[in-house]
């Protein structure tokens, strides 16, 4: 592949990697009994893997030579931590999430699975129009790293934040409409035929 386009291949990988992230731990997350004791493997699981990833792989590639060491701030480490700190904080709460999800559902006497769909489609949904709100307040510098200021954003902002909400209602409604029309039916009432009485004896 070109260099022009190997930023492609990353927004491709990071697409898939977040994209699929929501299903897998659903599934994982059940396979360890649905109870608390359950959330917690699955955090561990999830953490472990951060680390492997995130602090053992880059070690690696320092402490080998391969990447030189980089100029180290007080500033970089904080808020790089911070980044950290919100990737995990949003791993978990979609653990969290889906457990009281499910718990709500089977509370209101409804399939288990009820609530659980729309964690998705409201999380990625959230998410684009949060990050485009803090940046329009939050414009950090290398000598300020709280710069505050609004910049009015493109007015095509609005419209994007306009179509996600439109687009999560879709979701949750279209959901709904699913589960109407593939709703099992109703068995008629059995109606059995009374077997005719005896003609009364006449004086």
């Amino acid at each position: 592949m070109s260099d022009k386009y190997v930023w492609l291949m990353y927004v491709a990988l990071a697409g898939l990697a977040w994209g699929t992230y929501v299903p897998i731990i659903f599934f994982g997350g059940s396979e360890f009994g649905g109870k608390p004791n359950a959330r917690l493997m699955a955090i561990l699981c999830v953490g472990g893997a951060y680390f492997v990833i995130g602090v053992v792989v880059p070690l690696v590639l320092f402490l080998t030579g391969q990447y030189e060491w980089p100029t180290m701030k007080s500033t970089g480490l904080v808020f790089s931590s911070l980044a950290g700190v919100a990737g995990a904080v949003g791993a978990i709460c979609v653990i969290f999430a889906t457990q009281a999800a499910m718990k709500a559902a089977t509370d209101a006497s409804l399939p288990k699975e009820t609530y659980k769909v729309f964690i998705a489609p409201l999380i990625f949904g959230l998410a684009p129009i949060i990050n485009v709100l803090v940046s329009t307040v939050w414009h950090p510098t290398a000598e300020d790293a709280f710069n505050r200021g609004f910049k009015m954003p493109h007015p095509l902002l609005w419209v994007g934040i306009l179509l996600v909400g439109v687009g999560a209602a879709l979701v949750l409604y279209s959901k709904e409409l699913s589960e109407v029309s593939h709703a099992p039916a109703k068995p008629a009432p059995t109606v059995t035929a009374e077997a005719p009485s005896a003609p009364e004896a006449r004086p």
